[in-house]
C-alpha cells in the first residue's frame, strides 16, 4: 500500500506531470468514498499510470498474470512494481479466464475500492473505440456500484526541431446507475445493453470512432501486412446493419 503512494506521489507522479503535463476533466464525478467502476478505453500501455494520478483515490486495475511471473531478480522486481503499482494478476490463458477475472473484479468492488478496466479487452489497434466485452455490466449488477466512463484523449504538441510533445487529457464522465437492473445478472441481452450504454458514453466523451467488433478479434485477423481497417472491413457487418447496432444510450 505504502509503495503504491510513494510511486504515485513520489517517485513517478511527479515527474510524469512535470513532463506530460496531464489534465483531468470532471475528476467529482468520482465518489470520494465507496466503491466503483472506472470503465475506460484503452489507447496506451500508459493508460493506468495518467488515469490514477489524475485522482486522489486508489485504483486497482486487473493485469495479466504475465507480470507476476517472472524469475530472478527482474522477475523479482516486476512483481513487487504492479503489486506495488495497484495491479493484481489474472491467468487469462485458462478456460474459466474471464470468469476468474470477473471474481477478482467483483472481490475487490465489495471491499469497497475502486476498480479500473477496460471494456474493449485490449489496447485499441487503431486508435478507434472497440466493442465492449459484458464483463463490466455483470460486476455493476451483481455489486449495484456505479460505473464511471473514462476517456483516455491523446494529442500531440509540435516543437521545434521537428520534435513532438504528447499532451494528454483524462474525461471522467457522470456516474452511470444500473440499479435498476437489480436482479438481472446473467441475462445476456440486458448485460449487452448496459455494456453497450457505457461505451456509448466513454465514445461520447473520448471523440473517438465506434467499431462493432471486437478489439481482440480485430488484432487476430491482422495477417503480416494488413493493418487494422483491413481486419475491420472482413469482421464488420454492412454498412446497414452496423448503424443500427451502434451503442446508443438506454437510460430512461
Amino acid at each position: 500500500m505504502l509503495f503504491y503512494w510513494f510511486l504515485k506521489f513520489v517517485a513517478i507522479g511527479p515527474v510524469v506531470r512535470l513532463v506530460f503535463r496531464p489534465r483531468a476533466e470532471g475528476t467529482q464525478n468520482v465518489p470520494a468514498t465507496g466503491a466503483a467502476i472506472l470503465a475506460s478505453n484503452h489507447l496506451s500501455a500508459a493508460d493506468w499510470i495518467f488515469m490514477p494520478l489524475m485522482i486522489r483515490r486508489r485504483v486497482t486495475f486487473l493485469a495479466k498474470a504475465e507480470y507476476f511471473t517472472g524469475t530472478g531478480v527482474k522477475g523479482f522486481l516486476q512483481r513487487g512494481f504492479f503489486s506495488g503499482a495497484g495491479q493484481v494478476p489474472i491467468d487469462r490463458t485458462s478456460a474459466s479466464a474471464a470468469e476468474d477475472a470477473i471474481q477478482t473484479g467483483l472481490r475487490i468492488l465489495r471491499s469497497g475500492k475502486l476498480l479500473g478496466i477496460y471494456p474493449e479487452g485490449t489496447r485499441s489497434p487503431d486508435g478507434r473505440l472497440f466493442r465492449g466485452k459484458i464483463g463490466v455490466a455483470r460486476m455493476a449488477l451483481e455489486t449495484g456500484v456505479p460505473v464511471i466512463p473514462v476517456a483516455m484523449c491523446y494529442s500531440t504538441i509540435k516543437l521545434p526541431f521537428g520534435r513532438k510533445l504528447m499532451r494528454v487529457t483524462v474525461r471522467f464522465g457522470e456516474p452511470l446507475d444500473f440499479t435498476r437492473y437489480e436482479g438481472l445478472a446473467g441475462d445476456r441481452f440486458v448485460e449487452r445493453s448496459i455494456t453497450d450504454e457505457i461505451m456509448y458514453e466513454i465514445m461520447t466523451l473520448s471523440g473517438q470512432e465506434y467499431v462493432d467488433v471486437y478489439g481482440a478479434t480485430v488484432k487476430k485477423s491482422m495477417t503480416a501486412g494488413a493493418s487494422a481497417s483491413d481486419a475491420v472491413a472482413t469482421l464488420q457487418p454492412p454498412a446497414h446493419e452496423a448503424a443500427d447496432r451502434a451503442p446508443t444510450s438506454l437510460a430512461g
